[in-house]
Order: C-alpha cells, then sequence, then structure tokens
C-alpha cells in the first residue's frame, strides 16, 4: 500500500492519453514513403541514431523525429530530397501535432476519485507548447494543482521539481508507464512509484539495465489505472 503521501504526480504521454501509437504510426508511413531508397531496418536505425542527436537541440517531441526524419531522407536518397518526399515529410509532423487526445480507460474516473485527497501534477517530458496543447484538449487540466514540462526526466530534474514546490520526496509518488523516466529517477531521489506500462514503448524508453525494482514498498506496478485506488484507500 502507499502509506504517507501527499503529492501524485502523473506522467502524461502513454500514461494519461494515447502517444506512442500515433509516433509508431508516422515511422511506419516514413518507411514507406523511402521505401525505394531504403529497406525499413536501415531506416529505423538511421533515424532513430539522428533523433538521439537531435534530442540534444530539441528535447522530446515531434521536432526530432521530423527533423530526423528529413536527414535520414538526406541521407538515404542519393540526389536531392524530391519535393513531394520533404513535403510529405512535414505533414506528418504537422498531424502528430494536431493528433486527437485519446484518453486512457478509467484516467478521468481515477482522478476524480483521488483529486480532493491528493495535491496532483502533471509531470511530462517534451515540447512545452505542445504539451500544455494536449492537456488543454484533454479536458484533464482542472485536476492538477501544477503542470511541469521538463526538458528530461533524470534524478536532478526532479529534485529541481520537488524544491521548487516545497515537496518532500519520501511523500511524492510519480505515476507513469516509463521505468527510465517515471521510476527509477524518482526512486533514486527517495520518492515513490507506480508503474503503468502501455502495450507500446519507444526503444528510448525501454528500461535495458539490471532486474527492475518492483518491491511493494517503494515501486509498484499495475496493469489497470484502476489498481492506483487500491493502493491508496
Amino acid at each position: 500500500m502507499l502509506y504517507d503521501i501527499d503529492v501524485l504526480a502523473f506522467d502524461a504521454d502513454d500514461t494519461l492519453w494515447a502517444n506512442q501509437p500515433y509516433f509508431d504510426q508516422a515511422e511506419l508511413e516514413f518507411q514507406a514513403l523511402l521505401s525505394d531508397y531504403a529497406d525499413k531496418e536501415t531506416l529505423e536505425r538511421s533515424l532513430y541514431a539522428k533523433q538521439m542527436k537531435l534530442l540534444e537541440l530539441y528535447g522530446y517531441g515531434v521536432k526530432p523525429l521530423t527533423l530526423g526524419m528529413i536527414e535520414t531522407a538526406a541521407e538515404v536518397i542519393p540526389s536531392a530530397v524530391p519535393g513531394s518526399i520533404l513535403n510529405r515529410i512535414l505533414d506528418i509532423g504537422k498531424e502528430l501535432l494536431e493528433m486527437p487526445i485519446e484518453i486512457l480507460p478509467h484516467i478521468e474516473e481515477t482522478l476524480s476519485l483521488i483529486a480532493g485527497k491528493y495535491k496532483l501534477i502533471m509531470a511530462t517530458k517534451g515540447d512545452l507548447v505542445d504539451q500544455v496543447r494536449k492537456l488543454r484538449r484533454s479536458g484533464l487540466k482542472d485536476y492538477f494543482h501544477h503542470v511541469e514540462v521538463m526538458s528530461d526526466k533524470k534524478p536532478e530534474n526532479y529534485r529541481n521539481l520537488l524544491r521548487r514546490l516545497e515537496i518532500n520526496a519520501e511523500r511524492f509518488c510519480m505515476v507513469g508507464n516509463s521505468y527510465p523516466s517515471d521510476i527509477l529517477p524518482v526512486v533514486q531521489i527517495g520518492g515513490k512509484a507506480v508503474y503503468v506500462p502501455f502495450h507500446t514503448t519507444w526503444k528510448h524508453e525501454v528500461y535495458t539495465g539490471d532486474a527492475m525494482l518492483i518491491d511493494g514498498r517503494r515501486v509498484f506496478q499495475i496493469d489497470d489505472i484502476r489498481k492506483l485506488n487500491e493502493l491508496l484507500f
């Protein structure tokens, strides 16, 4: 059970609403678009490598994916990238920015049950404008006392958040679908975490370390967000 918690923070993408399925579909469209120039594995490998480099400049979200697709196209197409391909890549990026907000099952009923008993925070990473826009379109904004869009989710990012909001790490719990971003760094600074896996995960968010810590004292794993209530009450 989760005892002595004052603040619950929720990740956004693939915790509150679906996100990665749209990115997966965008990559499939990109691979089909360039299928005459390179095979799926080559495109996948090149795009991921370029995204990793672009993260340092542009952070997480649609920007590094779109720019990575353009750079990959320039790499695998022997001459200048045709305007039709360039335009389609740009359209794929714009479509991601306008993707529908698909609230995940039982999220709103869960938030409504716990909102009056805990201070709720949305703590996510990505593009500030994009994430705030998605939150506004989701209709979930009023449940949260504070919204934090981080450049990354490392222990120091969480320490800074808790310091600014004057939150004791031991009374803080993070709920999210990424073990490397939502669970491990929070535990490392003394907080608690609830891991809610999503059915698809970007490879950068896949945990590749030692055995995951799921101990029933500081780290919990649930397969349905409704089970969060069972941990809290």
